[in-house]
Formats: structure tokens, C-alpha cells, sequence
């Protein structure tokens, strides 16, 4: 008699699974078409800025610098750069380094290690970057979002104790100076 009754069991619970929809609580940032760096999000990081110090620029990059930071740089955050070197709306945001909170930019930069991701389940991550320069240290953090296959800068927040006179954040500053 257990037995039947668990054999009529599978059917029905096959049956009621197939009429549920799971939908993932973090949707994907989408395909990529951009070359990739390889590693996970801290490593990655670690690469974007190491080679921003190793070819230091100051104020928004140049059509040939973006090209050199695509791979590094989420498509939504290369298409707001690519855009606002466009514009003729020269303004302070276009001086110092856009990158940290310190306008002269690090001369060192340290990315937090990534703890563990279960399952490849995160989508983005914020990682601390401790950052120094002439004897002066602070700390930024670096969002790195998964996109397609790849682990891109999607965002950099200042967290120095100076406030950045446009935003807390590279996007908002981008935003503030598109609104001028």
C-alpha cells in the first residue's frame, strides 16, 4: 500500500514542478562582446589598477587610453566614458584621476581578496581597494559585476575622507556632468 501511494506521488509532484517558474533572484548583467581579462573579481581589479599606475592619466581617458581599459571596464561604464569624451562641455570633472578619490590618482593600489562565491551565484561585488600615494593612504571601493563570462569594473565609490566634489561615485559624477 506505501508503495502505491508513493508511486502516485512522483507523478503528481513532477507534474506541479513543471508548472513553477523560478525566477533567479539576481538577473544576469548580460552578454559580453568585449575581449575579457581572465580571473575572478578581485584579480581582475587588481589588474585594472595596476595598469592605470603602471599609465597613469589624469581627467577623462582618451579615445586610445579607453581603448586600453575596455577589457577592465563593464559596457555600460565604457559607453558612459566613451560618451562624455565626446561631449565639449569641458568642466572639473575632466581634471584629476577619475578612477580614485585622490585627484593625483595612487601610485600603489591594493584589491581586498574576493571571499568565495557559491554557485557563480553573484552578480556583482563590491571590493575595498586600499590606495596610496606620497605617504597618503585611503581607501575606494571597486564594483566588479559578472557580464557574460567576465568580471568588469562596473562602477568605482570614493570613500576617501575628502569628498569628491561631484559625487560619491565615478557614475554620478559621469551623471552630474551630463546634466551640465
Amino acid at each position: 500500500m506505501r508503495n502505491k501511494a508513493f508511486a502516485l506521488l512522483i507523478p503528481a509532484a513532477m507534474l506541479l514542478s513543471a508548472c513553477t517558474t523560478v525566477e533567479p533572484v539576481i538577473k544576469d548583467n548580460g552578454p559580453r562582446t568585449a575581449p575579457c581579462v581572465d580571473g575572478g573579481p578581485d584579480s581582475v581589479a587588481q589588474q585594472f589598477y595596476n595598469l592605470r599606475i603602471a599609465r597613469p592619466t589624469q581627467g577623462l581617458p582618451d579615445s586610445t587610453t579607453l581603448a586600453k581599459y575596455r577589457p577592465y571596464l563593464s559596457e555600460h561604464l565604457y559607453q558612459t566614458l566613451l560618451a562624455a569624451s565626446h561631449e565639449t562641455n569641458a568642466g572639473s570633472w575632466r581634471d584629476g584621476d577619475l578612477f580614485s578619490s585622490l585627484a593625483q590618482g595612487p601610485t600603489e593600489a591594493s584589491v581586498a581578496v574576493a571571499s568565495t562565491i557559491p554557485n557563480r551565484d553573484a552578480r556583482n561585488i563590491p571590493l575595498r581597494v586600499d590606495l596610496s600615494r606620497d605617504g597618503k593612504k585611503w581607501q575606494d571601493e571597486v564594483l566588479m559585476i559578472h557580464e557574460g563570462t567576465c568580471w568588469v569594473v562596473d562602477d568605482v565609490r570614493y570613500a576617501a575622507n575628502v569628498p569628491h566634489p561631484d559625487g560619491g561615485s565615478l557614475s554620478q559624477m559621469l551623471e552630474h556632468a551630463k546634466k551640465k
